[in-house]
């Protein structure tokens, strides 16, 4: 198992400069990855209002003041979002970090503040239709042929991206969903990772859940080889019974990534960053 962090892009991480300093406190740690959320507003206006920092611009400093850690985006919400413009996007990114990007994507929520305070469709039916549509048109373009698409809600005519993606084999696409839906999991077997959370969030996944979902993933691909699987949580990082017994029911599920939750509703910030110096679990 691997082991990243999971960090908020608002509130006490609302700053670049403060996410460059918490990735490179990471990568010093040990950690393997440093996943930043991608949202645009989490509350609604008469309910807090939060410093944000640009995911895309975050990670792209990142990679200029880190070497070795693996940086993504969890989750990038595709239907507000233009497939080329993330396309090429990612790829930039992919070769600054010189192939360290892992480009994380799903429906988007909550809807009502990341759709419809910016008059965005909202309807979940039709992101999950542009969200498919995104994810056929960022392959079709990162493959560096002639590509052209004709979709119900994206037109492409041919076209040739390049450069290709630094990585061989392209970047990897983890696909985010909510349990207990079964669509979203139907749709990562055909990616690279499935990144699952409970639909009622914070509510937390448990391993019967995951194991339900790679049910549902095993199903559409017939098997799970060469198949990353990522799930979230909270570790103390001091290698206690209670950490241990954790990771193994997670790691018996099925879970190849280990997140760890780095946000104000776990704890203070100071205890935030002394859980990110510590280094992964024990």
């Amino acid at each position: 198992m691997r082991y990243g962090i999971n960090i908020p892009n608002f509130g006490w991480f609302g700053s670049v400069d403060a996410l460059v300093d918490y990735a490179a406190i990471a990568e010093d740690a040990g950690w393997d990855a440093f996943i930043l959320w991608d949202h645009m507003l989490v509350f609604k206006q008469e309910d807090m209002v939060l410093p944000f920092a640009d995911p895309w611009v975050a990670l792209t400093a990142i990679a200029c003041n880190t070497t070795k850690i693996r940086l993504g985006t969890g989750i990038t919400p595709l239907p507000r979002r233009r497939p080329w413009k993330v396309a090429r996007e990612a790829v930039s990114l992919d070769h600054v970090s010189k192939g360290r990007f892992t480009l994380g994507v799903g429906i988007g929520a909550p809807p009502d503040v990341e759709f419809d305070y910016f008059s965005e469709e909202s309807n979940a039916a039709i992101r999950a239709q542009k969200l498919d549509e995104g994810l056929e048109i960022i392959k079709g373009l990162w493959s560096g042929e002639p590509f052209s698409y004709q979709g119900r809600h994206y037109q492409l005519r041919e076209m040739t991206f390049l450069p290709k993606p630094y990585q061989q084999g392209g970047i990897p696409l983890w696909i985010g969903g909510g349990y207990p839906a079964t669509a979203p999991f139907r749709r990562a077997a055909r990616y690279n990772a499935v990144y699952p959370v409970h639909s009622k969030w914070p509510e937390p996944l448990a391993p019967d859940h995951l194991k339900y979902i790679l049910g549902i993933v095993e199903a559409e691909r017939g098997s799970l080889k060469d198949y990353d699987v990522v799930v979230c949580g909270e570790t103390s990082g001091t290698g206690t019974e209670e950490d241990y017994e954790k990771l193994t029911s997670w790691r018996d599920a099925g879970a190849t990534w280990w997140m760890e939750d780095i946000h104000g509703i776990r704890a203070e910030v100071d205890e935030l960053k002394a859980r990110i110096t510590a280094g992964p679990p024990k």
